[in-house]
C-alpha cells in the first residue's frame, strides 16, 4: 500500500495522473508484498522441502497457512488501493 501510494504522490508531482499510477503500482508491487510479508521465499522454499523430505507435515501445514496468509494480506492491500481509485 505505502509503494503505491508514495508513487501516486510522486506521479501527482510530475504532473501525471494519480490514480492511474497508483492503481499500476499496485497491481505490480502485489508479488513483491507477499515476498516481504513471508520475509523472503528461500527459507519458505527450504522449511518445505525439509518437510517432505523428513515427512513433517506439521511443518508444512504451517508453511503453507504462512503463505496464504501472506496472500491474503496482499491482495487485501490491493483491493483496498483499487477501491482507493474507483470511479464512483
Amino acid at each position: 500500500m505505502g509503494g503505491s501510494l508514495l508513487g501516486a504522490l510522486g506521479a501527482a508531482l510530475t504532473h501525471r495522473p494519480p490514480v492511474t499510477t497508483m492503481n499500476n503500482l499496485a497491481a505490480d508491487l502485489k508479488i513483491w508484498a507477499i515476498a516481504a510479508a513471508l520475509g523472503g521465499t528461500f527459507s519458505l522454499i527450504r522449511t518445505i522441502e525439509a518437510g517432505v523430505l523428513e515427512k513433517q507435515f506439521l511443518a508444512i501445514l504451517k508453511q503453507l497457512i504462512l503463505l496464504w496468509g501472506a496472500f491474503c494480506g496482499a491482495h487485501l492491500g490491493y483491493l483496498i488501493i483499487i477501491s482507493i481509485g474507483a470511479k464512483k
